[in-house]
């Protein structure tokens, strides 16, 4: 960890060169990907209990700082739907107001985790982790869509997964049809519209010409909104819409607004502080890492993540100032942003840019937009999100890799997605240090002498021990160093002891410990110890520790009362024999 202030933004170098068509690709592709964002940035919000202007502009002034100010070419930020069962919990627990101070307190600590270069930390976080908290979010984002997906008659969803399932069980004779009707085609509209017009369907293949390219073009949760919705005020549909439960959604741009703020209440948010940090980051530059995987423009560089944390950090410290909610990288949206031809972060600022548009001139339509449609989208979205693929491959995985990621969803699904972090990495590190220790090993080698259990005895001056280590010798495996000391305790009297040391890659303090108890019995035996060919992480230990020293002093010692030893014997005459 190195404390460094450089703060440079990627628009700065992805403006060098830039040239009219890649302006005009990145206005294509910001416009493309604002329209995407309407519906689910309202959709995000209301899932997570705020109104839907909250999400709106979160997308637009969190997106737009996230482009100006990131590390990386294409990423778009805004509301996400990581963040709806931990703004939903915040919400409930905690009130409007806590969540926007917890969300200001967290853009503080993602800036300083971008300041002290710790984005790479997020790396350590095993997949099989992540897979399993997106996974659980997933599940517990569709749980949360059932009320309004079938118009239930349900006031308010309570927070936790039992209380819910309880709640649409005790309601399931409230079901609206209409309700039903709308969200069912919505959800199967969204996975056949892109298959309608996907290479070599049939579609495209009868009606050929431009027109039906540009058609197909139009993103599928937009033909959803728009279609139904017309079709919703059309036929008079008795479903509830976002007029008749908020009110509409304001035409005019957020005033600035201080939230109450005080240390004491800081002090009892810390947990949803580090969480929103937490899942911000990691969200984040998955994100950003998924889009350095599939870009394949010749202007896109891999991204910062330092730089990258930086911008989340301002971008959440700023907009709970104007009301919103937590912002972050969003896969879909910046994929969508990607594959429509995007190269610098200027479509990401377009993006913010649309939808500000969109916002002030169409609001008023917004009114009879139903919720069953929303809640539709957002289903399609949870099947998105979770990679249900790897339920069915862990069977070709360890046991270690099945309890990490089942462990952590569980969790996630039933508690929260701190407890399931904080609980996986714990059991991560635990099966980590399990399955180093294993592979550690103490090969004696192959005894020249019957009868000595493996241990090699040879004839000499000195009985001669021999090991091998491989391996890591730490904490985790420093009881295996206990038969050795075994042996040499049980042993001949002046043992040459040798550890070959060749292939010992790792050594800690505790390790250290473990060969002082074998310096220690040796000595006690009047014996030697060498150790040969270390490497030179445990060589350095050794020299810096003094291990060394006291071995080369030891062994010194017993060299020279071996000697003396001798030279007495040779001086003492033999019983019986005359002076």
């Amino acid at each position: 960890m190195r404390f460094s202030p450089a703060f440079r933004p990627r628009l700065l170098d992805a403006l060098r060169g830039y040239s009219r068509s890649r302006w005009l690709a990145d206005l294509g592709a910001g416009v493309t990907v604002g329209i995407v964002a309407l519906p689910l940035a309202m959709a995000f919000a209301i899932a997570s209990g705020l109104k839907p202007e909250a999400g709106l502009w979160t997308a637009i002034i969190g997106g737009f700082l996230i482009a100006l100010l990131g590390g990386t070419n294409v990423q778009i930020g805004g509301p996400a739907g990581a963040f709806i069962v931990i703004v939903y919990g915040i919400v409930e627990r905690y009130g409007v107001a806590n969540l926007l101070i917890s969300t200001a307190c967290a853009g503080v600590l993602l800036f300083l985790l971008g300041m002290f270069k710790m984005g790479s930390l997020v790396r350590f976080v095993p997949v099989s982790i992540v897979i399993g908290f997106t996974n659980g979010i997933a599940v517990l984002i569709a749980l949360s869509q059932l009320k309004d997906w079938l118009g239930l008659a349900i006031d308010k969803m309570p927070g936790n997964f039992f209380s819910q399932v309880h709640t649409l069980a005790l309601h399931m004779g409230s079901i609206n049809p209409y309700a039903l009707a709308l969200g069912a085609a919505c959800l199967s509209g969204l996975f056949v519209w892109p298959r309608l017009f996907a290479h070599g369907s049939p579609v495209l293949r009868v009606a050929e010409g431009h027109t039906v390219r540009r058609f197909a073009r139009i993103p599928a949760p937009v033909v959803a909104l728009v279609t139904l919705t017309a079709l919703a005020r059309w036929l008079e549909m008795p479903v509830e819409t976002i007029g008749s439960r908020f009110g509409g959604i304001p035409q005019q741009p957020p005033a600035f607004a201080l939230p109450d703020f005080s240390w004491e209440t800081v002090r009892l948010l810390v947990t949803p502080t580090v969480t929103i940090a937490l899942l911000g980051a990691i969200e984040s530059l998955l994100c950003a890492r998924v889009a350095d995987q599939v870009a394949t423009d010749p202007h896109y560089r891999k991204h910062d993540p330092n730089q990258e944390l930086m911008a989340q950090g301002v971008a959440n410290f700023v907009v709970p100032f104007f009301g919103g909610m937590p912002a972050t990288g969003t896969i879909a949206r910046t994929v969508t942003n990607l594959r429509a031809g995007a190269s610098s972060p200027i479509a990401g600022m377009v993006h913010a840019a649309t939808l500000a548009v969109i916002v002030l001139v169409a609001a008023p339509l917004a009114l009879h937009i139903p919720l069953a449609v929303l809640a539709g989208i957002l289903l399609h979205v949870a099947w998105n999100m979770g990679e249900w693929h790897e339920f069915v491959r862990l069977r070709h995985f360890s046991n270690h890799y099945r309890l990490l990621m089942l462990g952590t969803f569980f969790l996630t699904v039933v508690f929260d997605l701190t407890v399931a972090v904080e609980v996986g990495l714990g059991l991560a590190c635990v099966l980590f240090v399990r399955r180093m220790s294993a592979l550690f090993r103490a090969e004696p080698e192959s005894a020249s002498t019957p009868g000595t259990d493996g241990l090699a005895l040879e004839a000499g001056p000195r009985p001669r021990m021999a090991w091998r280590l491989h391996g890591a010798l730490f904490f985790g495996a420093a009881a295996k160093i206990d038969p050795i000391v075994q042996a040499i305790e049980a042993g001949p009297d002046n043992p040459e002891v040798l550890l070959d040391a060749r292939n010992l890659f790792a050594l800690d303090t505790t390790g250290l410990e473990g060969l002082e108890q074998i310096l220690k019995a040796v000595g006690q035996r009047g014996g030697v110890l060498s150790v040969l060919d270390a490497q030179e992480q445990p060589r350095s230990l050794m020299e810096r520790s003094g291990f060394s020293a006291r071995l080369a002093e030891q062994n010194a010692a017993q060299a020279a009362g071996t000697d003396a030893h001798h030279k007495d014997r040779e001086e003492t005459p033999h019983a019986g024999t005359a002076p």
